[in-house]
């Protein structure tokens, strides 16, 4: 199985190699390659394995799931001729946990952090002829103070924890680009000016430098304008889309607008020149979109918007973390799509570029997260807000995402109800989140124990079966009634944490459901289970549609989207396979379509 896709599909040169494919791997378990002085020749591959495919799945054609905190990967390369005099850029996607890169047995960069990737320059390490690569990786698993989301430090995967991801586990790459050339584009939509504010970084400013900036909608020109670009760091321009035709605007309809149901997005080109000459083309898109939340109620672009959610933990059985193809992205948003969603929660996961350009260009909203740590140190404070760096960075442009969960459950801050400095992180985190990105809801600590949050989020799984009524009756009570509603949760933990309580925020339901059905594996379990189609469904219909009815609620995220490992919850099996129609499932999410109208005129 190859991954050959462009990796970063928001930000796009047409000239680039893929180093995807089979590398020379062996385990590292002596620990050599983390020495301050070592040989590369001294390493003797083991075997090899297929990038970006993590050892611990069979995808990589090893497929060994025992503990190995470090790997070393080795390939050779050669650089195209028309590169030639051009700088070139080695791009890692994702590397779990911390690395060290050699090229031509030289080190060139490290890197610490499995969720975001990184790059670097390797021109001035290159020779002529053939290039070796190297990447020596260091992944303690049994380290809970990492950001590891649901990889289990344990040998064997268990209860709601699966396999771990050791090492390379998205794609690498490299491109040319000349010496002066933009590094990075941010464009922030204004949808109440009808404007978007273009803004972008350069690697250098000589005296004579321009930027170019193309801007089409569906093949439409809407500006073709220049700019005199007179510092590499600060560069902001705003770009009137309208063009003085009152349908192009957001007045009337909305038309140019991305939501789900309309997910339209603006092309961009963007060309750069110095000297006259032009240094650098890069082709990107943005949408039109904005998310907020005024007296209780949630909207998308000034129009209230329910929240219908799924879990989506974004495992697969044979590639763990790592999708088996680009086409599996499509698949799981089509299913998706398909049973009634309008979007997903990501969980614990900062998911590949690839998921996120689909979802942009289908119409599928994501909520954004990261892989949290179990533990609360100073050293995992410190390395958990510079991942949170990376990621906005990286996913920024995305209209997909509107939103960021930085805590879930407590994990990373687990006496968060108590504890002040565990407290204060979280609210540290909410208000960096929004100097970094203010036009995203922060969905600060997902479950219970919330500090500051744009969302009232709240996990509960205490719906009861078929055969327990009164579990039933008194979820149906819970969600009508919001003494209840903010009352302890199911799982015996305070909704806010002790010196915090309700503000008014949207109410939602934003982990719920996880009933066992038509499970495939051994020792399988869920919230609660279902012994037919029938069962499962009438269960499912009871959750949903108590939730829907509600007037106190803006939406919910239902666990989960597929079964992962010995966790049987899902509405699709571990391989994508539907359980149950997908039709009976949208049919019951759609019953109640009109009800957020309702609940707009009655608040």
């Amino acid at each position: 199985m190859k991954r050959t896709e462009y990796p970063r599909p928001q930000f796009v040169r047409r000239e680039w190699q893929c180093l995807n494919g089979s590398w020379e791997f062996a385990f590292d378990d002596e620990n050599r390659a983390q020495a301050e002085h070592w040989e590369l020749d001294s390493f003797r591959p083991e075997g090899r394995i297929e990038v970006p495919f993590c050892f611990e799945s069979k995808l990589s054609g090893i497929g060994d799931t025992s503990i190995h905190d470090h790997v070393f990967y080795k390939r050779n390369f050669t650089v195209p001729e028309e590169w030639k005099g051009r700088r070139v850029l080695l791009h890692f996607e994702a590397v779990d946990y911390s690395c060290r890169v050699f090229v031509n047995e030289k080190l060139c960069t490290e890197h610490t952090g499995g969720n975001a990737g990184f790059c670097a320059d390797i021109t001035d390490y290159l020779r002529d002829g053939e290039q070796t690569l190297a990447v020596a990786v260091y992944d303690p698993a049994q380290d809970e103070t990492i950001p590891r989301g649901k990889q289990f430090w344990q040998e064997e995967s268990a209860d709601i924890w699966y396999t771990r991801t050791t090492g390379i586990w998205q794609s690498v790459w490299m491109e040319p680009v000349e010496q002066t050339h933009i590094t990075r584009v941010k464009f922030t939509p204004d949808v109440d000016r009808d404007m978007v504010i273009l803004e972008a970084e350069f690697s250098g400013c000589p005296s004579d430098m321009y930027l170019e900036a193309e801007i089409h909608f569906g093949g439409e020109q809407i500006c073709c304008d220049r700019y005199l670009v007179n510092n590499k760091t600060v560069f902001r321009r705003a770009v009137h889309l309208s063009k003085d035709h009152i349908f192009y605007g957001m007045a009337h309809g909305m038309r140019r607008c991305w939501t789900p149901e309309n997910p339209v997005l603006y092309d961009v080109n963007l060309r750069l020149f110095a000297g006259g000459e032009l240094t650098d083309s890069v082709d990107s898109y943005f949408g039109m979109r904005k998310i907020h939340v005024k007296d209780g109620i949630t909207y998308l672009n000034n129009n209230p918007y329910y929240f219908k959610l799924v879990l989506d933990q974004g495992y697969w059985r044979d590639g763990i973390l790592t999708a088996p193809s680009d086409k599996d992205f499509v698949r799981d948003i089509s299913l998706m799509k398909e049973m009634g969603f309008n979007g997903c929660r990501k969980h614990q996961k900062a998911e590949d570029a690839r998921f996120l350009y689909h979802a942009d260009q289908m119409g599928f909203l994501v909520w954004g997260e990261m892989a949290s740590a179990c533990l609360y140190t100073d050293t995992g404070v410190e390395r958990y807000a510079k991942e949170w760096f990376e990621i906005i960075k990286r996913d920024y442009n995305h209209p997909c995402i509107v939103a960021w969960v930085p805590f879930n459950e407590s994990w990373g801050v687990p006496n968060i109800d108590v504890d002040r400095r565990q407290q204060d992180q979280t609210m540290g985190m909410y208000y960096l989140i929004k100097s970094l990105d203010p036009t995203r809801l922060v969905v600060n600590n997902d479950g219970w124990e919330m500090t500051k949050s744009d969302i009232c989020a709240i996990h509960n799984y205490a719906h009861g079966s078929t055969a327990e009524p009164e579990k039933q009756d008194f979820f149906r009570r819970t969600m009508q009634e919001k003494e209840l509603l903010l009352s302890p949760t199911h799982a015996g933990r305070s909704v806010y944490a002790q010196g915090y309580a309700y503000g008014g925020e949207p109410i939602l339901i934003t982990e719920c459901g996880g009933i066992n059905f038509n499970s495939e594996e051994k020792d399988s379990w869920g919230y609660t289970s279902a012994n037919s189609e029938a069962d499962f469904l009438q269960q499912y219909e009871h959750v949903i549609h108590t939730i829907l009815e509600s007037d106190l609620i803006y939406g919910f995220c239902y666990t989960q989207l597929s079964d992962v490992e010995q966790e049987t919850n899902g509405l699709l099996t571990y391989d994508r396979v539907p359980k149950c129609p997908p039709e009976k499932i949208k049919k019951i999410n759609d019953s109640y379509r009109h009800n957020i109208a309702m609940k707009t005129a009655r608040s």
